[in-house]
């Protein structure tokens, strides 16, 4: 490497308490309002930067970073993956972030004004390595309430236990030091993956598994505009939860956590059989339908990894830095 970019690099992270990292692909418009509250709520709150991976959009995407990029007073990179999945490009971001603190956020989320400010308070008082979870409010009140974090006070997961739902990747943070015990996404989850999701759920089982803490706090706060309206989208909404979540059962099936895990669910299925639902489910025999497709996801999981090639190598992802700090 060239040591005046070494240098460069090495002085850019010296500055810089966080890296904002989002992901996009084709939602141009969706994008456009989440850039311009990160704008909003940056201030004089820390020192910043913001990480964009592009992860193959055919939209106008690539012309609204540009333009979005050259008018901030903030250092943002910009990040092309081309290959599909959610964790793929989260990691090509995490590859490009030099922030003590790793902050990620969704294309169709819109950050607080008082994020930052919050963001940074939360883990002042946190000693590393630490993974937390910040509140996710529902955008659109013509939404489903769905993929939102509403408590209203500070917690902190059960070691133990399986931290499914306790905090999500719409709004998550954690110091940088956590990627270099637990390691990166695994890239075989997430969406656009063959497991659809529970990419944010495995890096927390990981950390767990070597002690870190994985927590709450309701301070820094996202608003999630995901659009989500009919019982047709809910169904393949959670349908697809619960795919990701019976393939990261059986990744991690050695462990009793996930032993323990499946068995609340097997539970939860036989109430719904004997007619006894939980209340606040959004679907008739939610348990049911969810065990099915925790099934799915399990075996494949297994045909998958029993039919796995040799290690995949991909291409580095570019990126193009905009130091206009």
């Amino acid at each position: 490497m060239d040591r005046g970019l070494a240098a460069a690099g090495a002085g850019r992270a010296a500055m810089i308490d966080v890296s904002l990292i989002i992901c996009t692909r084709d939602r141009g418009a969706s994008l456009a309002r989440t850039l311009a509250s990160i704008t909003h709520a940056v201030g004089q709150a820390c020192r910043i930067e913001v990480v964009v991976v592009d992860n193959g959009s055919r939209d106008d995407t690539p012309a609204r970073l540009a333009s979005w990029s050259a008018q901030q007073a903030f250092p943002v990179i910009l990040v092309d993956e081309p290959r599909a999945g959610l964790a793929r490009a989260r990691n090509a971001g995490l590859a490009c972030a030099s922030g003590r603190i790793v902050a990620m956020t969704d294309d169709d989320c819109v950050l607080d004004p008082g994020y930052f400010a919050m963001l940074t308070a939360c883990f002042a008082h946190l000693p590393g390595p630490v993974v937390v979870g910040g509140r996710i409010l529902l955008g659109d009140p013509a939404d489903l309430p769905v993929t939102i974090k509403l408590e209203d006070h500070a917690m902190r997961a059960d070691p133990d236990g399986f931290p499914g739902g306790f905090v999500m990747g719409a709004n998550l943070a954690f110091t940088r030091d956590v990627v270099d015990m637990v390691g990166a996404f695994d890239d075989r989850f997430g969406a656009g993956t063959p497991f659809l999701a529970a990419e944010d759920t495995d890096l927390l089982v990981r950390a767990l598994d070597r002690g870190i803490a994985v927590r709450y706090d309701p301070h820094f706060v996202v608003l999630h505009h995901h659009g989500r309206r009919t019982r047709a989208e809910l169904r393949r909404l959670l349908a697809g939860y619960a795919f990701g979540d019976g393939a990261l059962y059986a990744k991690h099936w050695r462990s009793r956590r996930s032993k323990r895990a499946f068995g609340i669910d097997v539970r939860a299925a036989a109430a719904d059989v004997r007619g006894n639902e939980q209340p606040g489910t959004l679907l008739r025999r939610f348990h049911l339908f969810r065990l099915r497709h925790l099934c799915r996801g399990f075996l494949s999981y297994l045909w998958h990894t029993r039919r796995a090639a040799g290690p995949r190598r991909a291409p580095a992802a570019r990126s193009v830095v905009f130091d206009n700090a």
